[in-house]
Parts: structure tokens; sequence; C-alpha cells
């Protein structure tokens, strides 16, 4: 490789070399004796205490009753910001939950006369007030008695759906690719925030002004179509409702598990989006358990499947609020409205609820978050179009399925070819980084460098990685053929930094890939091998056949290590 033989050094630089060699094989020894990393049982029972208890891990010495309490925080955050919320704070946006309930009724009303069902079935009291304490088919025509106890079976599913997903502990960061509106250029700017509260009554007023209409011209007579009848009070129970029998209960199922997605999308979107601005964090799996046992309360209360508004959420952000106080303000708002002011809504023409609906159309697309999505990522953009073009064409259903193939589609080709780089050192550091991205790193002579950018060795990638690294090696070799020099490829190191885990096939092509480079009179060497890797190549004896001198803690080492073998002398 150019360097001097061993003979030709001094007594000194023998002594530096061998003392280095001594500090090397000591932290290659940190690497293979590590302690066993956690099982898959310790890894279920972590992922259960952080669903259970959000705040902090129990310990041994607490007491019953304060696990008991921590759990019950983690499940309901009112009763944590609860004992420190100032009433003051209250009496400064009050404004805030009546706002949100003069927005909600004739929305509410209008997504059930919408969804086919009687208007009272919108105005649940029940899931508003849980969710804030949780929150950080057949004809309806021909049998509308089936059809309501269809929607309530729907409506329970998605709640189970979308609390078992917390449970799963799906990540929060995921984020589909659906078009999803953006909200912060649908609120408010800073100009007269005094006056939020005028867009928000101008659904109420139109209610209130084409009741009075239709009362006065008694367009009803005429075939203007009304709501007639709302029923008064609390909702009754629905649980004798809820059909658990065949043969409605896969299809029941079915639409549930699409309805709990979309909901959830619909929710952590507009939650994210809104933390963004306020600077707070989300919890995604928190609001999944809220929209759960939301929707669970609700298929039990008769309300139909509830999920986050964007047109409230603005509303409550325009106000000032800071808690979930203002849901609670606008359920004990509800509340009194069904329980007093039903028979005026006895005029309204279905009419004017429909136009509530068409003006939240609008800012349903938002033409410049599409373009951004665009210039960031092409992919994800891909899965925007699908999702939009299967909603305009199909179903919510083929456009759902669309995003989420396409975002699987991107997923699994990062898996199956995953990016393999070639380092090289930067100058005057001990720093290798992707010779590609900066140019000015050096490659060492006689050495490949190769680092592979997946977090799983697998059955998907394993080949492709094996094949890649031999394919650079047959190539130096062909290059060196033709230039007609004695120096090739004496050694891979393989930077095994950000491989987080490794399954039997990635182990054998591992092993294969040692044995195809001895044949090349090229040896193999493991970098920086992470905690599971590691653990699992000293089980399966992989740590044996390439010795333990090949291990090594960081790629600089190895590369020391590689050039100062008698080997590559």
């Amino acid at each position: 490789m150019g360097s001097k033989t061993r003979e030709t050094y001094t007594v000194e630089e023998l002594q530096q070399l061998d003392a280095d060699d001594t500090g090397r094989r000591e932290r290659a020894q940190w690497v293979l004796n590590s302690p066993d990393p956690p099982g898959l049982l310790h890894d279920i029972i972590s992922s259960v205490k952080d669903v259970a208890f959000p705040l902090g891990h129990t310990t041994a010495t607490q007491t019953t009753s304060r696990r008991a309490v921590s759990f019950l925080k983690g499940l309901f955050p009112i009763l944590s910001w609860g004992r420190d919320y100032r009433f003051s704070k209250f009496k400064k946006r009050p404004n805030g939950g009546l706002a949100l309930a003069s927005l909600s009724i004739p929305q509410s009303i209008g997504y059930a006369t919408l969804a086919k069902l009687d208007p009272q079935y919108g105005l649940s009291v029940v899931s508003m007030l849980l969710s804030s304490m949780i929150q950080e088919i057949e004809d309806p025509a021909t049998d509308p008695a089936a059809y309501r106890k269809m929607v309530l079976t729907v409506t329970f599913f998605a709640g189970i759906f979308q609390a078992v997903l917390d449970c799963l502990v799906v990540p929060s960061e995921f984020r589909p690719g659906l078009l999803i509106p953006y909200l912060p250029s649908n609120c408010p700017g800073r100009r007269n925030k005094k006056l939020f509260w005028f867009p928000v009554i101008a659904p109420l007023i139109s209610v209130i002004l084409s009741t009075l209409i239709v009362f006065l011209t008694k367009a009803d007579k005429h075939g203007v179509k009304i709501v007639e009848q709302v029923k008064g009070g609390l909702n009754p129970s629905s649980v004798g409702e809820i059909q658990l029998k065949r043969p409605h209960v896969g299809q029941a199922a079915k639409i549930g598990l699409i309805s709990a997605i979309v909901a959830l999308t619909e929710a952590i979107a507009v939650g994210r989006s809104f933390a963004s601005i306020k600077g707070y964090h989300l919890d995604g799996n928190k609001e999944m358990l809220a929209m759960g046992f939301m929707n669970i309360a609700g298929s039990l209360t008769s309300c139909y499947v509830a999920t986050g508004s964007f047109s409230r959420t603005a509303v409550n952000f325009s106000a000032g609020c800071e808690t979930v106080l203002s849901n609670i303000v606008m359920a004990i708002t509800v509340f009194l409205s069904l329980e007093f002011f039903t028979r005026l809504l006895y005029y309204t023409p279905i009419a004017i609820l429909a136009s509530i609906i068409l003006s939240a159309l609008p800012g349903v697309l938002d033409i410049h978050e599409a373009y951004y999505i665009w210039k960031v990522d092409k992919l994800d953009f891909l899965a925007c179009v699908g999702a939009f073009v299967g909603v305009l064409f199909a179903s919510v259903e083929i456009g759902l399925l669309a995003a989420v193939t396409i975002s699987f589609a991107k997923i699994l080709l990062n898996s199956i070819r995953p990016g393999i780089e070639e380092l090289g050192r930067l100058p005057r550091t001990d720093t290798y980084c992707e010779i590609n991205q900066y140019p000015m790193a050096i490659r060492t002579p006689g050495i490949l460098v190769v680092r592979v950018n997946s977090a799983l060795l697998c059955f998907a990638n394993a080949n492709f990685v094996r094949e890649r690294i031999l394919r650079w090696v047959t190539e130096e070799e062909d290059h060196v053929s033709n230039e007609n020099t004695k120096e090739g490829i004496q050694a891979v190191i393989l930077d095994m930094s950000n491989v987080t885990n490794v399954d039997i096939a990635g182990i054998l092509a591992l092993e294969e890939l040692h044995k195809k480079l001895l044949s090349h009179e090229t040896e193999l060497a493991i970098a920086n091998p992470r905690w599971q890797v590691i653990h699992k190549l000293k089980l399966a004896k992989f740590t044996d056949k390439v010795g333990s001198g090949r291990i090594f803690f960081t790629v600089a080492e190895a590369v020391a290590a590689s050039i100062s073998t008698p080997n590559n002398c």
C-alpha cells in the first residue's frame, strides 16, 4: 500500500504502533463485551408503560394509589392542568366557548343531515365533554332504523380502532400524503383580532335569518325543505343499537377502520399545524386515545363519528384559548340549546345547512401547500395527487388507499434499495463522510469504506447490499488490472452506525460477503455496530468467523488497523 514495512520502523515508532494497537483492541472489547440488549418482552412492557404512564414510569417505591393517580393524570390531562387553572384566565376568554358553540350547532346539524340522520345526532354533549378531558349499508330511506344502527356500529368500531392504534404506539410523526388544508393560511391575521367572532357567528346568523324568512313567508308550503322536529334534551343511550352480529358486522368494521384513519389524519394534522404556531408539543398518541374514547362514548350515546375540526380549532386559536376548557363551555352551551331552543330550529331550511357545509370547501385545497410538497419531496406529492384524484373521481376510501399505497411503495423502495455510500476522510480530521457530498474527502488507498443507510439489514435488502459491495470490489480490481498497478482493495470496512438491527438473512449476507472477499484476498472489518447488531452477530458466531480483531469502535480505528496489518504492508 505504499507504506513502510515493520522492519523499517524505528523502535519509537514500533512502540507507538503497539500502543495504538493496544488501545484499538481495548475499545473493540468494549463493543464485543457489551451487555445483552433488552429483549422483546422488555420492549413490549416499556411500550405499555409509555402509554399507561406518559408522565413518567412508576417506581417500585411508589404506592398503589400514587400509581393510580399517575395513570389517571396520563389518561385525563385535565386532572393535571385543572389543579393550577386560574379562573381569571376563564373570565378573560369566555367568548371562546360561546363562539365555538355558535359555529358548532349549525355545522353539526348540517353534517348530521348530510349523513341522513336526525339533527340531534350531530349534537352529542357526552362525546364533547369526554374529548375535552382526554385531549392535549342499508338505504336510510327504506329502513332508517337499520341505517342508524349501522352508523352507530361504525362509530363504535372507529373508536375501537383509534384506541388500539394508541396502544400500539403508532409514531405521532406519521403524516400521510393526503392533500389536507394548511391551517395557518386559514387563520385570521394580526389585524382586528378582537373581531374574530364576526365571521365565526356568520353560520348562526345565516340560520337565524333563513329560519325567520321561511317562517314569515311560509316557504315550506311551497317546496322548501325544512328541518322540522328536532328532539330536545340529551340524546338517549344507544347501547342496544350497536349491531355486533352478522351479516353487517364485517362491513361496519371495514368502514370503521377507514373512518378512524381519516379522522385521525384530520385531527392530528390540524393539531400539529397549530402546535407549530404556538410552540407546544402535541402528543399524537394522546390525540388517538382521546378520539377513540370520544367515538366509543359517542356510539353509546347516539352520536356518529367525530373528529377534530379545522374551523373550530381556528376559532379557539383566534380567541386566545389556552386549554380545552373552551370545549367544555361549548358542550354546556350545546346542552342548553338542546334543552330550550330546539323548537326554534323547526323552520330552518335544509339548503342553508348545505350552504354552511359548502362554505368550508374553499379552504380544503391549498395550492401553496401542494407546491411546497412538490418542491420538497416528489414522491410525497405523488401520494398527494393520488389521494386527490382518488377522492375526486372515486371515493374517500379509494383516495386513502391510493395515498397509503404510494406511501408504502416509497417505504418499500427505500427498504429494498437502501443508500450505500463510499466514505472518505475529511482533511485534518478522523471523520469519515460520504465522498459525493463532501468532495474534499480523501480516499484511503487500498481500503474501501462503505456505509449502509438503512436502519434494518434484512431479507429485503441484504442481497442488494452484498452485491453492491462486491461490484465495487470487482470494478476496482478491473481498474487495477487495466492500469497495471499492484495496489488493489485489500480491506473493506463496513460502517454499521446507521444499522440498528439485523435479521438472519442479513447475517447470512454478511457471511457470504466475508467469504467472497476472502476469495479476492480482501479482508472485511465491521466498524461501530449498534447494540442489537453486535449482540446478534455474537449469537450467530459471525464475530468468530470474521475474527474479533476485525470489529472496531470507529471507522478511523478500523482504517488505521487495516493499514498497519502485515497483509496490507
